[in-house]
């Protein structure tokens, strides 16, 4: 009789040797997502920075030059074409030198016509006035004749009258000569008024006459002196710039020719980045190094207009000496924008333009390892660590052109 033999089960050793190989699987798969990248790199390849606790200045360094405190635009009052030009540019000129000669036939002919036509008008009213005179004067012979037969009428009534008393003369004379007496009397009196009244309205038409001739002959002498303004000269002494004319080359009128430097004090013109619009104000202070000397400057205008991402400022020295020195110099400004703080600083490297300042390598023995960071203000030295670093950390401040796949560095 046959005996029945069990089958082996080797279900559970299958399985128990495929988790196993699951596992071992899973933990290589584990330390490879899990493993950092690392880099090695050699010491003297980077740079590398101490984090410090010290005083932070928030300041820029600006590039300014030199230029006069005070300067002027000499503009063309005539237009016309260069006809004569007795200076060169960068020469010293003095109030009212002569600098250059324009022509324009058409404005000097023009100019003629209206004198022509401004004499023409002073001499209608000439003779207008001239006119009211022998008006008067003719009333006043015809009052004297008026006058004349009142005091001839008068005699014939004094004379009369006494006749007519002593019964010589006859009613009817009598009657004629006292008619004659009151028609004489009346109409010298109407006379005497006309003529008053005929003065005063005269005496009125010779002051407004004698206006009007007062504003021909003001314009007739201003007529006259704008044919000398074809002469451009000096408004005031100083250094010429900008002076460029050449003979037959044309301006039209209120164009600058030329510009005059007084040469009395000097201030510094600089060109700001844009970024600096709203920390940039009047009264800021600043220095500059001059003959290995600290010398004083203070912001006194700023130009809010913006030119190419930049705008201008102006500074005064703050020396109790003038200082010697020429237009076209130039000096490095360090411009304070805020008072001194204490905080924790990171010296500046080109690592903040491949990590925008958002993570650096933070060095630990051997290694160094990414770490997040968030940065603040900054200057041409040091940032200002908001978090992510403390005094005494060393970070790498090099470029991080080749590491920005590289979470450790290993330091050789």
């Amino acid at each position: 009789m046959d005996t029945i033999i069990p089958r082996k089960n080797n279900k559970k050793k299958y399985l128990t040797v495929g988790l196993i190989i699951f596992l071992v699987l899973a933990y290589f798969v584990f330390l490879a997502f899990t493993k950092k990248t690392s880099l090695n790199v050699t010491r003297n390849e980077i740079a590398i920075k101490t984090v410090q606790n010290d005083f932070f200045e928030d300041f820029i360094v600006l590039q300014a030059r030199v230029e006069p405190l005070n300067s002027i635009l000499v503009n063309i009052i005539e237009g016309g074409a260069v006809q004569e030009i007795y200076v060169e540019n960068g020469d010293k000129v003095i109030q009212g030198q002569a600098l250059v000669r324009l022509y324009n036939p058409n404005t000097e002919l023009n100019y003629m016509q209206q004198e022509t036509a401004i004499i023409e008008q002073i001499n209608n009213l000439n003779k207008a006035k001239l006119d009211l005179r022998n008006q008067e004067l003719n009333l006043a012979k015809d009052l004297v004749s008026i006058e004349h037969d009142y005091l001839d009428a008068k005699n014939s009534f004094d004379l009369n009258k006494k006749l007519f008393e002593q019964e010589i003369l006859s009613k009817n004379d009598w009657d004629k000569t006292i008619e004659n007496y009151r028609f004489q009397k009346e109409r010298m009196n109407i006379i005497k008024q006309s003529v008053s009244k005929e003065k005063q309205a005269n005496q009125i038409q010779i002051g407004q006459l004698n206006q009007s001739i007062a504003i021909m002959d003001k314009s007739l002498t201003i007529l006259r002196s704008n044919k000398k303004n074809f002469l451009v000269t000096a408004p005031l002494s100083g250094r010429l710039s900008s002076f460029e004319p050449i003979l037959g080359k044309s301006y039209k009128q209120g164009e600058s020719v030329a510009k005059i430097d007084v040469m009395k004090g000097y201030k510094l013109i600089a060109d700001v980045d844009e970024f600096y619009l709203d920390k940039v104000a009047i009264g800021q202070k600043g220095t500059i190094d001059y003959q290995n000397k600290k010398i004083a400057v203070q912001i006194t205008k700023v130009i809010q207009e913006v030119k190419a991402g930049r705008f201008q400022v102006e500074l005064n020295f703050e020396t109790p000496t003038e200082l010697v020195l020429q237009q076209g110099l130039s000096f490095g400004v360090r411009l304070n924008l805020s008072e001194k703080t204490k905080t924790t600083l990171l010296s500046k490297g080109s690592f903040s333009q491949d990590t925008s300042g958002k993570w650096i390598f933070v060095v630990n023995g051997n290694k160094a390892e990414r770490r997040a960071i968030k940065l603040g203000r900054e200057n041409p030295l040091y940032f200002e660590v908001i978090s992510g670093l403390k005094s005494g950390d060393k970070v790498i401040t090099s470029s991080y052109k080749d590491y920005k796949e590289v979470e450790v560095l290993n330091l050789q």
